[in-house]
């Protein structure tokens, strides 16, 4: 694993931005896997700035993203899609885009996801955010984690987290379509980011632990071969 500190978030959001950019100037045809959440924003806004300004284009990018609410429209204002369209799928034109969806709480769902990411094939970029408990997509901590996307029920800590965005906890969904572990290393290479305080102390464990262990799936990065840790000062340093 790279760790590289940044000064601020902006800091953190160009340099990983830097890192993709490179990447699509080699392939244009490049396959990314992406995330959502406050840790990708800034990121998504330089990829926007260097695509205005013709530095790149995503004119041959394909996309496929890690999660998703389940039983939420995708034209809610808190679903996942609505977070891509607004924050990057509005601004820019890929080849193609996907993002996992399941109305009810129905495996087949995440069996049909699956069966894409088989076709979609390995991801030159996977972007991933942390949870405050170590989690990636929505893998929460447990005594196993899973290979493939799958329906998975949301932690308190999760639902805690995320109810932010909502009016209440209430209205938090308890459940989500993740992808797996699998899914997620089968990328070239990953990039992490992760900003302020409140994440001092799962990047501390990821960065500083020597083991692997499922109560905090950010570890089994360490089996990754090519991981980018960006993170600011407050989260590296708390």
């Amino acid at each position: 694993m790279k760790v590289i500190v940044c000064k601020d978030y902006d800091d953190m959001s160009k340099k990983a931005a830097d890192l993709v950019i490179s990447n699509i100037k080699e392939k244009p045809q490049i396959k990314l896997g992406l995330a959502t959440g406050s840790s990708p924003i800034g990121l998504y806004k330089n990829l926007i700035s260097a695509n205005e300004d013709g530095e790149i284009s995503f004119k041959f990018a394909k996309s496929v993203n890690l999660d998703e609410y389940i039983g939420i429209d995708p034209a809610n204002d808190q679903s996942y899609q609505y977070f891509m369209n607004e924050n990057l799928f509005n601004h820019v034109s890929f080849a193609d885009t996907k993002l996992p969806y399941a109305p009810e709480n129905d495996e087949k769902y995440a069996e049909e996801y699956n069966k894409y990411l088989d076709d979609f094939g390995q991801r030159d970029i996977q972007i991933l955010g942390i949870g405050e408990n170590g989690h990636i997509a929505f893998n929460e901590p447990g005594e196993v984690l899973n290979r493939r996307t799958s329906i998975v029920k949301l932690s308190q800590s999760t639902i805690e987290a995320n109810s932010r965005f909502f009016e209440s906890e209430e209205d938090v969904p308890k459940y989500a379509i993740s992808m797996g572990m699998s899914d997620i290393f089968n990328a070239k290479t990953i990039i992490l980011l992760a900003n302020g305080k409140k994440k001092h102390d799962a990047v501390k464990k990821l960065i500083e632990g020597n083991t692997i262990d499922p109560k905090l799936p950010a570890s089994f990065l360490s089996l990754h071969p090519n991981v980018y840790i960006y993170v600011d000062e407050e989260a590296y340093r708390g």
